[in-house]
């Protein structure tokens, strides 16, 4: 190793410290708290047709109405805070492993801070009152955004192009958890036999879950791109609706509401096993 890899390495090593440990655990924290709401949300939805929303705002709002819930809401969004912090370190330094400092890991690092980065602000933007982020809020807002996209010269291929983009992310997820890829980063040797079960269980249901709905996320935008129609676009809680208007009905969005709230649960899995 070159002296500058090894200062590289000393100094990423230096910032991913207890301190960026923590703050990933409570990132994970959060996310899971999340997912399992949205998620329990998704099958009361599927089971009594509930207009509740199936989204962070959903979730928020729930949060809110707890006797705590104005300090709930802060723990979320300074978990997710702490989330993109530590994928902020990834990228700049690299992540662990041997292949963590690829340049094709570091810009999916950068990514991730940007979405959690994101995610962070409009939770903290609902703990201090702007509503604006809460319930329903994706629905509308994914219609806005692609209604402006598409005012701009090509935007209707833009639209199309990220699209692809969550359709494609989507089976990325879904097809890496069901190979479990997540296991490389777990400290599986140290684990119990009932503990990989554990995990095996709720990463592969979970991820697949989360893979398609962010994979119906990027259909519908698809489908808005080629009708020219920014009000095909969905937002988490339409894309979560669609699974009902399937052959399937009803069941394929429990099963898929199901596997959200196994995500919700595999994250905080990630708490203990995860190696950061």
């Amino acid at each position: 190793m070159t002296t500058a890899k090894m200062a590289a390495s000393e100094a990423g090593n230096a910032v991913r410290g207890e301190p960026v440990r923590m703050a990933a655990r409570a990132g994970f924290t959060a996310r899971g708290v999340l997912y399992l709401l949205i998620g329990a949300l998704a099958v009361r939805i599927g089971l009594t047709g509930s207009d509740e929303q199936a989204d962070k705002g959903g979730a928020l709002s729930i949060v809110s109405d707890t006797p705590i819930g104005a300090v709930l809401l802060w723990a979320l969004g300074i978990g997710l805070a702490g989330m993109s912090l530590w994928r902020l370190s990834e990228a700049v330094f690299g992540g662990t492993g041997p292949k963590g400092d690829k340049p094709h890991k570091r810009a999916l690092s950068a990514g991730r801070f940007v979405f959690y980065a994101v995610s962070a602000f409009l939770v903290l933007s609902f703990a201090m009152g702007e509503r604006g982020s809460g319930a329903g809020s994706t629905d509308r807002q994914s219609r806005d955004i692609t209604a402006r996209l598409m005012d701009v010269t090509g935007g209707r291929w833009l639209v199309g192009a990220i699209a692809l983009g969550f359709l494609g992310v989507g089976l990325w997820m879904g097809g890496r958890a069901a190979m479990r890829k997540y296991r490389k980063h777990l400290a599986w040797g140290r684990m119990s036999k009932p503990q990989k079960r554990f995990m095996d269980v709720t990463g592969v249901a979970g991820g697949v879950g989360r893979g398609l709905v962010f994979a119906a996320l990027g259909f519908s935008g698809v489908k808005a791109a080629l009708a020219f129609d920014p009000n095909r676009a969905k937002g988490m809680d339409d894309a979560i609706r669609s699974f009902a208007q399937t052959p399937a009905g009803p069941w394929l969005l429990i099963a898929v509401a199901a596997g959200l709230v196994l995500f919700g649960v595999f994250s905080f899995g990630q708490v203990k096993w995860r190696e950061f």
